[in-house]
């Protein structure tokens, strides 16, 4: 899955010749306009007779429109309703070949997760455990060995550094940050 990353979640049919509406999931919903390929992932949990690891059905983009806050999106693979609506609900993924790529000091926030935090006092703080998106900047969730969990802004000020390849982050703990619970 680390390979997949989720670009929407398809919510509904629309009309009768095989649309989809789309919520998107990334940040930037005009990627959809360039979007080729993608892969509808459908879980267990949706039917009996999907496999364990869920069933992945590769299709073709054959145009894109908007529509309010969705993605409506129709696939060469499906001409109507009915072949279609089996997939609400799904999952929409791209690899990452076919993903925007990220400008330097981006990252996917699948990369981020299970990042080790470590303070720029060389403290060990926990594990990057959720990044949450909010209007002004998003927060890192990060959770101590003990289960502590700490809520740092993504800011220059807080965040200092990534090391993907250590699979760090360091961060410089702002005066009374982790006394707020």
């Amino acid at each position: 899955m680390q390979d997949l990353l989720r670009v929407g979640v398809i919510t509904s049919t629309h009309g009768i010749r095989g649309e989809v509406k789309v919520f998107p999931t990334t940040d930037d919903p005009d990627r959809f306009k360039k979007l080729k390929e993608c892969i509808i992932w459908m879980q267990e949990h949706y039917l009996p007779e999907v496999e364990k690891n869920g069933t992945f059905v590769n299709v073709t983009v054959q145009s894109v429109k908007f529509f309010k806050q969705y993605v409506i999106v129709k696939f060469k693979e499906f001409d109507n309703i009915n072949d279609i609506e089996i997939y609400t609900k799904c999952d929409l993924l791209v690899t990452r070949d076919n993903a925007v790529k990220c400008e330097p000091g981006e990252y996917f926030i699948c990369d981020l997760i299970g990042l080790r935090v470590i303070t720029d006092e060389g403290e060990e703080l926990g594990n990057l455990t959720d990044v949450i998106e909010t209007g002004a900047n998003n927060v890192y969730e990060v959770t101590s060995d003990t289960g502590k969990i700490y809520y740092l802004p993504v800011i220059d000020q807080c965040i200092l550094s990534h090391d993907m390849t250590n699979r760090t982050v360091t961060v410089h703990i702002l005066k009374g940050l982790l006394d707020i619970n």
